[in-house]
């Protein structure tokens, strides 16, 4: 049977432990009570002998009944309905006139009168003396050390019977009531402590995708379901960030996409409307392929931010100079400088030896180069360095540009994203460079850090460790 309600599973598990657990406990009672019981009445039968032998000290006429009933109520605290008195000779014989003749005669073991004629008490269980097993107690009347005669005391069981019957069913209505009260406590508990996780199964059932701003109750206690609600309110707010962010990046990269798509789209559609020149069929399609260019770029870039943010980027690492790296982008990149009147300018390059990939690096500083001759007005400079510290190396990029406001710093390396003063000019950009750049250094053990300079433009810090 498959029982799916954990209040349940937990009602039947602690009912059932408490059921072994009383069972146990019951049986340990039964067998200690058994035991004292048997203790008691062997100690109870060795002082009534005890007290017939000194009584039988003292005097020559045989015993009486009334004082053989009176002997076993002061050691029993009652007188018995089956008790047993008899002597015998240091030869076993019953002697008939000492002992009580109103009770059947009891039985004489070999190896009770073995233990006597050594000195030795013994006591025996004995049946067939009665409807109940008698329990006899042989001891040895001894004077000058030598056995003058045997007494035997005894008495049915049926007292210690019915007492451990009693008991077992005492046992037997307690321990069903016992457990009907304890399930139902245990189901109440359950119930109670299981509240939370159905108030927080509830809430979790109007939770949806457009709705992860709610949140489940905190009860504030601290215990266990405490820290799960806590757990699960800081999933959903991971969550609803991821969902934000992947509405705003799809909503940018269709803006984007449509963008060039559009223009595109458009061109064809009036060079398709009449004859044209071979030359104006030639600037539709140098127009067309620049479009389509920009496309590549953006799904390239696209793919790439995808593949990092998955943990899946590409990577061919070797062994690579990464001043050779940098001196390499300075190169391609001057002419973009000197189209604009800007300074690109290569600064302290130290040669520093990395394990790395070689185009992602060159990416990765290509972006950070054109995003600052992007954003640097013409007699502008940008300056490219190199440094090591300790275990790390150190790419810095700084530009006299527009700098970046403080309050936007944490935003900058989000896809798409663009600061207010950028979107401000007339440049063209999709907003996945710095975006891009940031998970290459990632990719690499390294960040990028970025602060404004005194006197207008900003500071592009990568660190990337030198045994990456």
């Amino acid at each position: 049977m498959n029982i799916r309600s954990i209040r349940t599973r937990l009602t039947i598990w602690y009912t059932g432990l408490l059921t072994v657990t009383l069972l146990i406990v019951g049986g340990a009672a039964f067998a200690l009570l058994s035991y004292n019981l048997s203790r008691e009445m062997d100690r109870a039968l060795d002082s009534v002998a005890r007290a017939m032998i000194q009584q039988d000290k003292s005097r020559s006429a045989p015993f009486l009944p009334s004082e053989i009933d009176q002997a076993f109520r002061r050691f029993f605290g009652f007188s018995p309905w089956d008790h047993y008195f008899q002597m015998r000779d240091p030869s076993g014989n019953r002697d008939e006139r000492r002992s009580l003749p109103s009770t059947g005669k009891l039985p004489l073991s070999a190896e009770a009168l073995d233990n006597a004629m050594r000195g030795l008490s013994s006591f025996e269980t004995v049946n067939g003396l009665g409807e109940h097993p008698v329990r006899i107690l042989t001891m040895p009347v001894m004077e000058s050390n030598r056995v003058v005669n045997l007494i035997q005391v005894g008495m049915s069981l049926q007292s210690m019977d019915e007492t451990r019957l009693r008991f077992l069913l005492i046992m037997a209505g307690v321990l069903p009531l016992g457990l009907v009260l304890a399930a139902s406590g245990g189901w109440l508990l359950a119930h109670r402590a299981l509240q939370p996780v159905d108030r927080m199964t509830a809430a979790a059932r109007r939770i949806s995708a457009e709705h992860l701003s709610q949140r489940l109750e905190e009860t504030g206690t601290g215990d266990e379901l405490d820290n799960l609600a806590k757990t699960l309110n800081q999933m959903l707010s991971r969550l609803d960030s991821a969902f934000t962010q992947i509405r705003r990046f799809s909503a940018d990269a269709s803006h984007e996409l449509q963008t060039p798509l559009t223009i595109l789209k458009g061109e064809l559609e009036v060079v398709l409307r009449s004859t044209r020149t071979p030359g104006e069929y030639q600037a539709t399609l140098e127009s067309a392929l620049e479009e389509v260019d920009r496309i590549t770029r953006l799904v390239e870039g696209l793919m790439l931010l995808a593949r990092a943010e998955a943990g899946v980027l590409r990577m061919d690492r070797q062994e690579l100079d990464l001043g050779q790296v940098l001196e390499e982008v300075y190169l391609r990149l001057k002419p973009l400088a000197d189209s604009r009147a800007i300074e690109l300018r290569l600064g302290s390059i130290e040669p520093i030896g990395i394990r790395g990939d070689r185009d992602l690096l060159q990416r990765m500083t290509s972006n950070l180069v054109d995003n600052a001759i992007k954003y640097t007005a013409a007699e502008g400079r940008v300056t490219l360095e190199l440094k090591r510290e300790g275990s790390r190396a150190f790419i810095l990029v700084s530009d006299t540009g527009i700098g970046v406001p403080a309050e936007e710093r944490g935003h900058i390396f989000q896809a798409f994203y663009r600061t207010s003063q950028a979107r401000c000019l007339a440049e063209q950009g999709t907003g996945l460079g710095l975006a891009i750049a940031q998970s290459i250094a990632a990719a690499h053990g390294g960040a990028i850090e970025v602060e404004n300079v005194a006197g207008g433009g900003s500071n592009f810090r990568v660190q990337i460790p030198i045994g990456s």
